[in-house]
């Protein structure tokens, strides 16, 4: 028996790395020595994709979000690095909604991340581009790396975790990230204006691009200033750590997360794992600490063949709010085992 162990974080309990040896404690509890279990913790591009690619193994003083210096760790693995702008330019740097000043925020630091990378001789740059405390269009971030020729020859991937659109961005999240009613309509109109700098400056029109509004427009400016390339971020991080491959011929996918809603299916960890199991025919189980109350895999529906058998566990239902909350991991251990005696 094989067992592909793939969940995202559980935000502010667990990290995927922990969740996934927890499935696979569970699974090995109920199936024993015969179960041979892969653990790939996943991300879609937001925090914790630096985790899932590996971790960092460099650290850079950089600008933060409100111009603090801040230690940020980074990955450099030959000539491939992976920044996560998180590190950088996060909202829980600075000092979550109430303590950001979402007009004055900048992307700096993610800038001078990435053009440490190419100075240490990385030639192709993941950037992941969740949990960000910024709504400046990535302006920041682009004159950090002044001037933009030295990263000629560098690929620079956006690991995108959203589809918004850049003109979108200040309205979609600017609340989110201590933005008030004026503030997100100031910061619509600098995003508005950035579309023409961008366009005159670099030939690069982001304002109808999806993705480009991710990480309050930075992904849309790395589009215009360093002509990246957006992708689904749950697609850049499976394909790199070998997620296809890994469910093909498995017996049982176990994914999860901290929270079930309808976002979960678009893009995300759990719809992705969902979406490769059924191109497999793999039998998937879902383990999430809560759900709203709307969600259900019910809702999900695969883009291609048959729909494979699918289990769902909710912590908070199965074991009690305060399990799920105090001893996540044990919870997650237990619901991986139950999933595996539903669907082998």
């Amino acid at each position: 028996m094989r067992v592909v162990a793939c969940p995202d974080k559980f935000r502010g309990t667990a990290s995927a790395a922990a969740v996934a040896e927890a499935i696979a404690a569970g699974v090995r509890h109920h199936a024993g020595p015969r179960a041979e279990v892969v653990c790939l913790p996943a991300a879609d591009g937001g925090e914790g994709t630096l985790d899932a690619l590996g971790g960092p193994n460099r650290t850079s003083l950089v600008t933060g979000p409100l111009r603090d210096r801040t230690e940020a760790g980074w990955r450099l693995a030959g000539d491939d690095a992976i920044v996560e702008m998180a590190c950088a330019s996060g909202l829980l740097l600075a000092g979550g909604a109430e303590g950001n000043d979402p007009l004055a925020a900048t992307t700096a630091g993610t800038g001078e991340l990435i053009a440490e990378a190419v100075a240490s001789g990385a030639r192709r740059i993941i950037v992941g581009v969740g949990g960000s405390a910024t709504t400046d269009g990535g302006l920041g971030a682009l004159d950090a790396m002044s001037p933009l020729a030295r990263l000629a020859g560098v690929s620079v991937v956006v690991a995108c975790d959203v589809r918004t659109r850049f003109r979108d961005a200040a309205r979609v999240f600017g609340p989110q990230k201590g933005a008030s009613p004026p503030q997100v309509e100031l910061l619509t109109r600098r995003l508005e204006r950035l579309v023409d700098l961008y366009r005159e400056r670099y030939g690069v029109d982001v304002g109808e691009t999806p993705g480009a509004g991710a990480a309050g427009g930075l992904a849309g400016g790395l589009a215009a200033g360093l002509r990246a390339e957006l992708a689904p971020g749950f697609d850049v991080v499976a394909t790199e750590i070998g997620l296809p491959e890994a469910i093909e011929g498995a017996d049982l996918v176990i994914t999860g997360e901290g929270r079930l809603d309808a976002s979960s299916f678009d893009g995300k960890v759990v719809g992705g794992v969902l979406e490769l199991a059924a191109e497999a025919g793999v039998p998937a189980g879902v383990v999430v600490g809560a759900r709203d109350p709307d969600a259900d895999l019910a809702a999900w529906r695969p883009h291609a063949g048959d729909t494979p058998a699918t289990s769902l566990v909710v912590l908070s239902e199965r074991y009690g709010a305060e399990r799920s909350m105090d001893d996540t991991l044990a919870a997650v251990r237990d619901a991986a085992a139950e999933v595996l005696a539903n669907l082998v």
